[in-house]
Order: C-alpha cells, then structure tokens, then sequence
C-alpha cells in the first residue's frame, strides 16, 4: 500500500509520518552516539507533557525488561514528570534529569527546566529548537536537536526520535546493556510489517466508527495501551480511555452494567503474560458481549518488548489515521491544544 495516492483528507501526509517512524530509532541513536553526562547516576526524570512525554513511559518498559534478562545491570527507577514543578523523585542523589519538549516551548517543561537548574541538578534538553534550546545554550548544558522531518511535524508521531537518543544516552552513561543493535534489527522488521499494519489498522477503524473505544492492556504494557488512546484522542479526534488487566476486573468492568455510551473494547493481549491474567481475556470478553458490548483481543507480536510495544503502536497509528479519515477529520492539527495555549497566554 506503498503507492496509495495522498488523500485530501491528509494535506500533511500524516500517513507518510507512520510509514517513516521505523525510521526513527537509527536516527535517534545517533543523535546521542557522542554525549555522555558528567557524573554516576541512579535514578532517571524525564519532565515532559503529550507527545514529549509518552516514550519515556515505553522507555521504562524497555529498560525493565532489559533489567530481567541483564543481572549484572542494576535496575533503576524512571519516573515522568507531567507537571510544571519536580517531583520529589528528582530531588534525589545521583538523579539525571530529560528535560524534553519536540517544540521546545511546552511551558511546563520550560517551568521545570529552571527549577532543574536552580536546585543545581543534572540535566539535559532534548528539543527540535524553542525555547529549551536557547536556555540550554544560555546555561551552558547539554541538548540534543531533534530533527523535524516536514512541515506540521507532529510530537507524537516522533517518538522514535525522543525513545533512542534517551536509551542511548543511557547506554553511554553505562547503566543499561547496549541494546541498539537489537533495536535497529526489531526496526527492520516493524518497517517491512508496514503494509500489513495499514491493511488491520483500516479494517479495525471501519469497526469503530461511531463508537468510543476502550484500550485494555497488562500491567507490564500500561504504556502501550495508553498510547493507543492518545493515537485516537488525537489523531481521530474522538474520545478513548484506557486501563489494564486484572485490576479492571474488579471495578471498571461493572460500570458496563449501565453503559451510557456505545464501547468498543480492544485489548492487547501478549502471549507471554501471566497465565492466570490470560485467562481473564476472553472471559471479560464474554462478560461484555452479555451487556451488549463489543470487542476484539489484539495479540501482541513480535520477538521482544521492544517489538511488541512498536508493532502495537504502530496499529495504533494507523487505526486512528483510518478512523479520522472515517470521521472526515485531518489527523494532522490539534486545534483545541493550541486554542487553550493561545488563550492562557492571554
């Protein structure tokens, strides 16, 4: 589906954006091939809000993973900050600090950037110019210039470009094995699966439309099923709302009893989970179906997390490019954002 024409509906191409996120990893990891931080660290912050702030959820996985299969590695903590102070995490000894914002003038981030420096912590930014660029510059610290491959670029679709020059600067500081070849290979894959992606992503939104979707996932994969709905939140415009395996089971569920919307549940299911959490699958799946509700169980694929959590997001992206399409929506601009931004300025 390579030579689709571009369709009006997309005067940004966002489809091309999909199609080229494989592409990011090898770019990121050289973005950072070169820069090693001064000092021994132990914990991780990254301060960032949307788009800038979703990989460092799927980093975590990673890294975790990376911890199970590495014992000589010591696991360490990454915690994300949302917020335009640090939280308390931050403040902690031997802390590195991702002050990451793609604009690089997300005010929030900008608001814990000055708190980073004013406390005498350890950071660096990662932006595509902005504001962060020019106070990393002014400060004298280290930043890495993110790459806008077009116009009207989106954050969300860079993800790529903020998750391998952070794991890579990780590597450099030697407190995670290097991974980089295994992610550049489970890439090549992703890119050559592309086409079969677009083709589920199409038939998936088809079975959306109209509906307000419902992303189900495990613990372990939180993040990728959080992705998911803010693909569609943003993308399709339309609401999505996410929560995980087994914890649901023992509240949302019953909130089906009395729905007041038209659900369609997607959960993501990979083979590798606890057994008794699989279990839990199709037999929410039947429970549902008794109340009226639709669902589909995704099964995640891929070698390892790194290509299961991409492969997944990837249908994500071309689920919520499809059902924006469906909605007659541009899945480029996201107009209510820059309208609230425009108006607390004012």
């Amino acid at each position: 589906m390579d030579n689709m024409t571009q369709n009006s509906q997309d005067p940004s191409n966002f489809r091309q954006s999909i199609l080229d996120a494989p592409s990011e990893f090898e770019i990121g990891l050289n973005l950072a091939k070169d820069i090693k931080i001064e000092g021994n660290f132990e914990n991780i912050t990254v301060s960032g809000m949307g788009g800038s702030a979703l990989p460092a959820n799927l980093l975590r996985e990673y890294c975790n993973s990376l911890f199970k299969k590495n014992p000589n590695y010591k696991p360490f903590d990454i915690h994300i900050n949302r917020y335009y102070s640090l939280p308390p995490e931050s403040y902690a000894s031997k802390t590195l600090n991702f002050i990451a914002s793609y604009s690089g003038n997300t005010e929030e981030t900008l608001s814990s950037l000055e708190e980073v420096r004013k406390e005498g912590l350890a950071y660096i930014g990662l932006s595509a110019g902005g504001r962060l660029e020019e106070l990393c510059k002014e400060y004298g610290a280290p930043h890495i210039k993110l790459p806008i491959p077009r116009q009207n670029f989106q954050p969300r679709m860079g993800t790529g470009f903020f998750f391998a020059p952070m794991f890579q600067l990780l590597v450099n500081q030697g407190i995670v094995p290097d991974s980089t070849s295994e992610i550049l290979e489970s890439a090549a894959r992703l890119n050559a699966r592309m086409g079969q992606l677009e083709s589920r992503g199409l038939e998936l939104a088809k079975k959306l439309v109209g509906k307000t979707p419902i992303i189900y996932g495990s613990p372990k994969h939180k993040p990728v099923a959080m992705v998911w709905k803010i693909k569609i939140n943003e993308n399709a415009k339309t609401p999505a709302f996410w929560n995980f395996f087994p914890e649901l089971n023992h509240n949302e569920m019953v909130g089906f009893t009395n729905a007041q919307s038209n659900f369609f549940v997607i959960m993501l299911k990979d083979k590798d989970d606890d057994v008794r959490n699989l279990k839990r699958y199709e037999i929410t799946a039947q429970l549902l179906k008794s109340k009226g509700i639709e669902s589909e169980i995704i099964e995640m694929e891929g070698d390892d997390i790194f290509e299961k959590m991409f492969t997944s997001i990837s249908l994500a992206d071309w689920t919520s490019y499809y059902l924006a399409l469906e909605y007659k929506q541009d899945p480029t601009p996201v107009h209510m954002v820059e309208e609230l931004k425009k108006l607390l300025t004012e």
